[in-house]
């Protein structure tokens, strides 16, 4: 990432939304800041979402580093929340620590 840049998150949320604009318009990628979130029916679908993705993060000289990403899973926790087929849910810790 750039160093010594004011509003560094906005400016990189703004690069992102550019470069995926049309995936995320479809609704079939979201993201946040350096987290993208792709949702699919099929396997082979996200298969073909990814490799558009990683080619247009490349064309545009941003890389990922694979041993920080977690690919093709049905549930995901992010910013406080579950993502899964059944929509989105409160994390477990979060609903235990609101009923004890």
């Amino acid at each position: 990432m750039f160093f010594e840049i004011t509003n560094l998150p906005a400016t990189f949320q703004a690069i992102m939304n550019e470069i995926l604009r049309n995936l995320i318009n479809k609704g079939k990628v979201a993201t946040f800041v350096d987290n993208i979130l792709v949702e699919t029916e099929t396997e082979e679908g996200y298969d073909e979402i990814m490799e558009e993705i990683l080619r247009r993060l490349e064309e545009n000289d941003l890389y990922i580093k694979p041993e920080k990403c977690i690919w093709k899973v049905r549930k995901i926790g992010f910013l406080g929340v579950v993502i899964g087929p059944k929509g989105i849910e409160m994390e477990e810790e979060k609903v235990d620590g609101v009923l004890s």
